[in-house]
């Protein structure tokens, strides 16, 4: 019998219990509430943090729109004729037709009144067309410059009139010079940049049309009505 035991005393008897490393954790009432309680912080950390970026997206757009209607809005600019002088007389005769062409030179001064705060930089590219009763009759090319934000400035232009283009309807000119004054049509097209508060850059076009009325005995403009627009 003793022997038996012996034998089977390494081999064939069970452990009737389970170590400390395979045994399940016992949780506790503290151990759960305090993982519900942080939980409830992170979902509640969570929507202050959601609320506070559309908090954040509220405030940028209603910024946007204060901006979009005061300072972003493009105001018309306003110009006014400042001076006019006759710099040059070109005749010049043509063959075979044997026709005598006179280009008259005049010298345009223009203040410009800028209303917005942005400033407007134009370069090359600004055009200005005349016509009479219709017909291309005169061009001038605009200097590149700059008009400052809320500010003023001077627009200098030689326009050319081709006076044997005004031939197209010449019992009319003829009525209008014996008249003393002979009227115009100007339309005048600057591109350019605006600066807006010195950072923010946009394309923006200037127009004006003008109703221009040149006096004979003075050889320079004796009134005018313009309309002017901006275009971004």
């Amino acid at each position: 019998m003793a022997s038996t035991t012996a034998g089977n005393g390494s081999g064939s008897i069970l452990p009737t219990h389970t170590t400390a490393a395979t045994a399940p954790p016992f949780r506790t009432h503290k151990d759960a509430d305090l993982e519900s309680t942080t939980r409830r912080r992170r979902r509640r950390c969570l929507c202050c943090c959601l609320l506070v970026t559309l908090l954040l997206l509220f405030v940028l757009a209603i910024t946007l729109l204060v901006l979009f209607l005061t300072v972003l809005r493009v105001r018309d600019p306003t110009t006014h004729l400042v001076s006019t002088r006759l710099i040059g007389l070109s005749p010049r005769l043509s063959f075979p037709a044997m026709s005598i062409q006179l280009n008259v030179t005049l010298l345009i001064t223009v203040a410009v009144h800028n209303p917005n705060p942005a400033s407007f930089t134009y370069a090359t590219g600004g055009h200005t067309d005349l016509t009479y009763r219709g017909a291309h009759v005169g061009d001038a090319d605009i200097d590149p410059g700059r008009i400052p934000s809320r500010g003023d400035a001077n627009v200098t232009m030689a326009l050319t009139l081709q006076a044997d283009r005004f031939a197209g309807d010449l019992t009319q000119l003829v009525s209008d010079v014996m008249g003393g004054s002979v009227a115009v049509e100007a339309s005048t097209r600057i591109p350019g940049r605006v600066a807006i508060l010195g950072v923010f850059k946009r394309h923006a076009v200037a127009y004006s049309d003008c109703h221009l009325v040149f006096g004979v005995a003075e050889m320079g403009v004796r009134s005018q009505q313009c309309s002017d627009r901006t275009k971004l």
